[in-house]
């Protein structure tokens, strides 16, 4: 019967099931198997991951300190790598490929004004790194608002970290032009363009800036001492203006106050710092090696003065066997005098800065890698000069594509090292001074122009010339210049964006185009600092007025100090 029969043919619904369908659903109970193994393996898989990175992150960190190492290229902009690495290739005759070891650990991009302009000075973009706020150009670790800011050496400090400060500038790095005074009414201070190491331990509190800031660095300010290690230069305003190569206006001995409340003192030369032993090193440790700002690479005496690499190794020697007690260290490194090669337009003596600070990073990177935990950042406050690597010298003519790096292989000083001599010189013998001695056998010059000739000495021997050692150390470093195929715009800032460079620990976080202030955060957030409670304490108890302190005496000590941000002679 037609409907027995289909009674009789597969049905689920009445249990009878055919051979096709059968085979059909032992099919389908296979894809179940296959589809419900695949998803177990894929949790399995997912778990094991999950699993392996946080042990991976762990293994990285492998109890490591969250250490952090602030490398500050001041003034060095994208065009300023690119000038060294055809520099170093050239002189070096290696491939086109050869990387620098700031190539090989770029991560992105820093964005540099300030809150009130978009060209940044020194101050603002420092306090954007130690305090993780946009401010004021000539505004010194304070706030837009005026108040003070808490800084991520003095949290880390607070918080049971070492702390130290190495730079080739004068560890007070200031200056006291008129130009850039802001008042800051809130706290009656006065605030100057004051470049990086000041920005991280200090806070200053009268017109005489750096006097002020040497005290404070020392720990004679509201928050007592922060820096357990400093070397740079800048001896001058730890000394009496009673003292030969002092530069204060006033009569006090941060030397010996310095003595008094524990610190190991050193100066003007690197005896101590040669003696040193790392592993019995006393901190807090103090050992400037000039008194002014410490000299450029190409002119540097090595029996006088450590390089940059030399002493970010012994400090961080020191820092690494002294940190036993502590949760580890922030140490800020600064290669400060490539910004003031560049304020100079000085193409020869910026690009030999910018290769001894390539010398640090490798050395430092090295560190990195023997101790898990700790990250490396390389950044800049500012580009400088306004570089361009090529330059177009006849308007009339179609540019040449190309650059002379070896005009600047064989300059022999920093035209600010020259330009003093050039003033001081006889004004009778001049001329053959320079055609005889410095155009060729110090800046490599042999066709110079008789119009070339005269403008030096015009400039060399003016009575009444503004600036008249940074325009002269200009105008020799816009000869060298020309004759390399470079190009400046400005002895200035400028605000094009600077590379971001990081290595070792969570160093990926900082990949991308960052507002400088994110650098300070990311640095709070590693070190797990609390700056905003240093930043409480100082705005409840601002640093004192140090008047009381001073000697009546308002004569500054008689050595000269060299400024790059002023219209001051």
């Amino acid at each position: 019967m037609p409907d027995h029969e289909e009674a009789t043919a597969s049905d689920p619904l009445l249990g009878r099931i055919d051979e096709q369908d059968r085979a059909a659903a032992t099919r389908q109970r296979r894809r179940k198997v296959i589809l419900a193994t695949f998803a177990s393996a894929v949790v399995l898989l997912s778990a094991f991951t999950v699993a392996g990175i946080l042990f991976t992150k762990k293994a990285s960190n492998n109890g490591g300190k969250p250490n952090v190492i602030l490398m500050i290229s001041d003034g060095f902009g994208p065009a300023s790598e690119t000038l060294a690495r055809n520099y170093y290739q050239y002189t070096h005759d290696v491939p086109a490929g050869t990387q620098l070891p700031l190539d090989t650990i770029l991560v992105g991009a820093s964005r540099t004004r300030s809150s009130d302009s978009f060209v940044t000075d020194s101050a603002a973009g420092a306090t954007a790194f130690a305090c993780g706020i946009k401010t004021l150009n000539g505004a010194i670790a304070v706030s837009p608002g005026l108040k003070p800011c808490g800084t991520v050496l003095e949290a880390a400090k607070e918080q049971g970290f070492l702390t130290g400060m190495v730079v080739t500038s004068r560890i007070t790095h200031g200056k006291r032009s008129d130009a850039h005074l802001i008042t800051i009414e809130t706290l009656g201070l006065r605030q100057a363009n004051l470049a990086t190491p000041a920005c991280f331990a200090s806070h200053a509190n009268s017109r005489v800036l750096e006097d002020d800031i040497a005290l404070h660095e020392i720990g004679n300010y509201t928050l007592g001492r922060r820096v357990d290690l400093m070397f740079g230069g800048g001896s001058c305003f730890f000394k009496p203006n009673s003292e030969a190569g002092s530069c204060r206006s006033d009569n006090i001995d941060a030397y010996a106050m310095a003595k008094d409340i524990g610190w190991h003192v050193a100066s003007d030369d690197r005896t101590l710092f040669d003696a040193l032993d790392p592993a019995s090193v006393s901190l807090p440790l103090l050992n400037l090696f000039s008194g002014d700002h410490m000299a450029y690479e190409i002119d540097r005496d090595e029996k006088s003065e450590p390089s940059l690499k030399e002493m970010a190794l012994k400090a961080l020697d020191i820092l690494t066997l002294s940190e036993k007690k502590s949760k580890g260290f922030f140490l800020m490194i600064e290669g400060s005098r490539i910004d003031m090669a560049a304020h100079n337009n000085d193409p020869a003596t910026h690009v030999r800065e910018i290769l001894a600070y390539q010398q640090t990073i490798e050395a430092v990177k090295k560190f990195v890698d023997e101790n898990p935990g700790t990250i490396m950042i390389s950044v800049s406050d500012h580009e400088t000069g306004g570089l361009s690597v090529g330059r177009q010298l006849d308007p009339n003519q179609y540019p040449v594509y190309n650059w002379n790096p070896d005009a600047l292989t064989r300059v022999q000083r920093s035209t600010e090292s020259i330009a003093p001599l050039l003033i001081a010189h006889d004004h009778r013998t001049l001329r053959d001074y320079i055609a005889k001695t410095v155009f060729p056998t110090w800046l490599d010059i042999h066709n110079a122009t008789t119009a070339e000739i005269a403008s030096v000495v015009d400039l060399a021997t003016a009575t009444d010339s503004d600036r008249q050692i940074e325009r002269l150390s200009a105008l020799l470093g816009e000869l060298s210049s020309r004759r390399a195929g470079l190009g400046w715009a400005t002895q200035g800032h400028s605000a094009v964006d600077v590379n971001l460079y990081a290595y070792g620990h969570n160093a990926d976080q900082l990949r991308g185009n960052h507002e400088n202030t994110e650098i300070g955060d990311f640095i709070i957030r590693h070190m797990g600092l609390d700056v905003g409670a240093i930043t409480t304490k100082l705005t409840r108890d601002p640093p004192n007025d140090l008047a009381a302190l001073k000697a009546p005496s308002t004569r500054r000590g008689d050595f000269q100090v060299k400024h790059y941000h002023s219209h001051s002679k």
